[in-house]
Parts: C-alpha cells; sequence; structure tokens
C-alpha cells in the first residue's frame, strides 16, 4: 500500500506561482510513476504531468507545457509541482496519484489540494 498526502494549494492571483508537495509512504520502492491529476467542478479528472521512477522523464498536458514543472526528492519521497503563470481556467482541485504496476491495486490517490486562480 502506498499513502499520498498533498499540500501547498492555495489563492494566487492570475499570473502567480505556486508549488504543490506531495509525499508518498508506505511501499513506495514498488512506485513506477508519479503524477499530478486535476478536477474542476464539472469536469472530468485530467492528467496534468507525470514523472517516472526510474529515469525521471516526464510528460505534460498540452495545457500546462512551458508554465508546470514536475520534479521528485526520491531521497525524501516526494514529488513537487512548480505551476508558473497560473491562469483562471488552472482552477482545480490538483491531486497526487502513484502508479505501481506490480501490486494490487494499482493506482493510489492523494486526497488533493485545492488551487484558486483569482483577481
Amino acid at each position: 500500500q502506498v499513502q499520498l498526502v498533498e499540500s501547498g494549494g492555495g489563492l494566487v492571483q492570475p499570473g502567480g506561482s505556486l508549488r504543490l508537495s506531495c509525499v508518498a509512504s508506505g511501499v513506495t520502492f514498488m512506485i513506477d510513476r508519479l503524477s499530478w491529476y486535476r478536477q474542476a467542478p464539472g469536469k472530468e479528472r485530467e492528467l496534468v504531468a507525470t514523472i517516472t521512477s526510474a529515469g525521471g522523464s516526464t510528460n505534460y498536458a498540452d495545457s500546462v507545457k512551458g508554465r508546470f514543472a514536475i520534479s521528485r526528492d526520491n531521497a525524501k519521497n516526494t514529488v513537487y509541482l512548480q505551476m508558473n503563470s497560473l491562469k483562471p481556467e488552472d482552477t482545480a482541485v490538483y491531486i497526487c496519484n502513484a502508479y505501481c504496476p506490480s501490486i494490487a491495486p494499482r493506482a493510489y490517490w492523494g486526497q488533493g489540494t485545492q488551487v484558486t486562480v483569482s483577481s
């Protein structure tokens, strides 16, 4: 089992920045990749960014490319999402996900942290 705890959300003005953190605990050595998703009211959950545990390869949704950066600190079992040039449409609950292909269940989710971009 893997447990995930997010932090760092809040209210920010358009154009501002925030850094989200997600600390993983449990069988963290089984994690293949960590991702950030987001879900806005009335919308489906959207994949924002992913980083692999092995090589650190990253992928981003087109809507955040060039503005967001995902990174990880394996020693701290933590994944970060640096969000710059924030827009009102980035407002959502941001949720951390761990994918562990060798155990069941394979997917683990945090509780989420609210990000609100508004003037």
